[in-house]
């Protein structure tokens, strides 16, 4: 017979136990708090300075829809041109952000996880352990701020084995003028699964001032497979930072798409990819159209460490009048590796400016990383060889750019890929 005694003991030890992971969770806390609260200040290494403190970190509650054919018809008319589908037709779920409310969050299909990263940290207690653990909360300023001042943010995951019949989708919208919309974003595609999301952002077009800053942090499980899309339609002044990082375990697969052909102030993104598995591979794809008073600095890095792995990072830039800076940055740290690195950019407008800044580094006999880019403007014959075939110089020009737009995505799925050219199409019409 057990001695009472002895469960009293084993009682009081794992009290003991959780005391002491509730203190060390709060020491680690508070030394999150501390470093953000020392990088207030801390420029990016990239892209134009913002004053931080020029925006408001305070929004009425919105009342939550639980039907999203709700929304006004002008709403759902700006977030239908950034790939959010209110009818939710097509889509395996949904989460729609306003400001600072969650407005909608809702899944269609058994498998698939979405949640607000608070109730997601409230149901899962591990989820904290893959919370700011590829971001650090002191990589910069607008890190540091995400920290002190969450405004919400999805956590999306695809369980083990299970595959997306449809996107998932995520919207960011930002309504109220000169707001800061801090959101912080967790994506994990578990072991074999394969999850497709498309994050829709846009605001008002009214909006004379606003900043978007967005923590993404993606996690692709042993053999899995994350095709992102991401399509921003923000307003004309919108300051807009993401934050992102990814890491892809053994023969996992991540394609990450990113559209931003709309007229907006400044953009600054620099995501990272650690491709940490044997034989993982990551494809970036950029699509980019800076119009006269926009400044667009996007770049990617992409760091091979495991053997076998791939990479390639795909950009097309188009300069209306604005300034665009092309950035990227392979790693090679493993045995037979695999990297090519492409921009191609056009300038339709005088003023107008492209910067390709390829840079590849390696650290092994035997790698393969690549790089080409290239700068220019339409070729005259090529307009010339579309009119004598009957189309007018602005439908010879619109065929030309949307041809140069096109990027053949190996692997997408046809419902991306589908939408993806329809983004681009309607995106041209305002370009041309």
């Amino acid at each position: 017979m057990s001695d009472l005694s002895d469960l009293g003991d084993l009682s009081n030890l794992k009290e003991e136990k959780i005391k002491g992971a509730l203190k060390e969770e709060k020491i680690k806390g508070a030394l999150k708090k501390e470093k953000a609260k020392g990088a207030l200040h801390k420029k990016a290494l990239y892209g134009h300075d913002i004053d931080l403190e020029q925006f408001s970190l305070r929004a009425p509650d919105e009342p939550y829809q639980e039907d999203l054919r709700q929304l006004p018809p002008e709403l759902s008319k700006q977030v239908l041109s950034a790939g959010i589908e209110t009818q939710e037709m097509g889509r395996s779920g949904t989460y729609f952000q306003k400001n600072h409310s969650v407005l909608h969050c809702q899944i269609h299909q058994d498998g698939v996880e979405i949640l607000s990263i608070d109730d997601a940290l409230a149901k899962y207690d591990w989820l904290k352990d893959y919370m700011w653990k590829m971001v650090p909360v002191d990589q910069d300023k607008y890190t540091a701020w995400a920290y002190l001042h969450p405004h919400h943010g999805y956590f999306i995951r695809a369980l083990p084995g299970v595959k997306t019949t449809f996107p998932v989708q995520a919207c960011m919208y930002v309504e109220q003028d000169n707001l800061v919309q801090n959101v912080h974003n967790i994506i994990i595609a578990e072991e074999g699964s394969e999850l497709d999301v498309i994050t829709g952002c846009a605001a008002h077009h009214r909006i004379k001032k606003g900043l978007h800053v967005g923590i993404s942090e993606f996690y692709v499980k042993k053999g899995a497979r994350l095709t992102f899309t991401m399509i921003h339609n923000w307003a004309e002044d919108m300051d807009v930072r993401p934050r992102s990082a990814a890491v892809v375990d053994a023969s996992g697969i991540f394609i990450s798409n990113y559209i931003s052909m709309k007229p907006i102030r400044s953009l600054q993104m620099y995501p990272a990819t650690y491709l940490q598995g044997n034989d993982a591979l990551v494809r970036y794809y950029n699509i980019l159209v800076a119009t006269r008073g926009s400044d667009l600095d996007v770049g990617s890095l992409v760091s091979l460490e495991a053997q076998g792995s791939r990479a390639e990072v795909v950009s097309r830039a188009i300069s209306a009048g604005g300034r665009i800076w092309a950035r990227g940055r392979l790693v090679g740290k493993a045995k037979d590796i695999k990297a090519h690195l492409e921009c191609r950019g056009l300038i339709l407008e005088e003023g107008g400016m492209i910067e390709a800044i390829p840079e590849l580094v390696g650290y092994l006999p035997g790698i393969d990383l690549s790089h080409e880019a290239a700068v220019g403007k339409i070729a005259q014959e090529e307009i010339n060889y579309l009119m004598a075939r009957g189309l007018s110089e602005a439908e010879a020009v619109a065929a030309i750019v949307r041809g140069f737009l096109t990027v053949d995505i190996s692997g997408l799925p046809k419902e991306l890929q589908t939408e993806l050219n329809r983004v681009v199409e309607e995106s041209e019409k305002s370009l041309l």
